[in-house]
């Protein structure tokens, strides 16, 4: 018992399940921002450009109707349409599922253009922060390089130049492991290399008739 209580402490404690309740709460509250936006800030003023351009005043009034079934009223005489047993086109509904769908596209493109310039942010003043000051080796270089601490562009050379040093000879290395390796294959020559030999001098030899 004390086992399956430490296992579930673990998986409750995870960083992705974590993550999951966190998006799963964040999502509702987020739906029902979605919802608000349109209900009661973007619905209205479209229904009154509508209300202007077509006379109807909601997004459930534009319909096109395939089968109409109307139904008149004995005592009031008025005749309605019957919607459950006419057939018709819901653009009101699809211009509802396309004003969602922009809200929702809008508000995740702002959070992620803020989020990643929040990153943005924190990497500059990480990278501000670290030349902005050495630690206690780069110090002792420095100091056994002769290099003046307080004078910043030579402390900023003198890094560069490091870094310089440091790709070449990366870069140095690379190419002796590169001829080491061309030599130990053309030493022992694998089957696909014996087979272009073969085909080389059979061309040569073409080309020479």
């Amino acid at each position: 018992m004390k086992k399956f209580f430490g296992e579930f402490k673990k998986f409750i404690t995870r960083g992705n399940v974590i993550d999951m309740s966190v998006g799963v709460i964040v999502g509702s509250a987020f739906t029902a921002i979605v919802n608000g936006m349109g209900n009661f800030v973007l619905k209205p003023i479209i229904n009154w450009i509508l209300a202007l351009i077509f006379g109807s005043n909601s997004l459930d009034g534009i319909l096109t109707y395939l089968k109409k079934v109307e139904v008149t009223d004995t005592t009031t005489g008025v005749t309605t349409v019957d919607l459950a047993k006419s057939i018709y086109i819901d653009w009101g509904s699809l211009i509802n599922a396309i004003i969602n769908f922009l809200i929702i596209a809008f508000v995740l493109f702002s959070i992620v253009k803020i989020i990643n310039g929040m990153k943005e942010n924190n990497e500059k003043f990480k990278k501000n922060f670290e030349d902005a000051y050495l630690n206690k080796a780069e110090r002792k270089e420095l100091k056994q390089a002769g290099v003046n601490i307080k004078d910043k562009n030579a402390v900023k050379a003198y890094f560069a130049e490091k870094e310089a040093k440091a790709a070449a000879a990366a870069e140095e290395e690379k190419r002796i492991a590169d001829e080491k390796a061309a030599a130990e294959r053309l030493a022992n020559p694998t089957t696909e290399d014996l087979l272009k030999d073969i085909k080389a001098l059979l061309e040569k030899q073409v080309a020479n008739k």
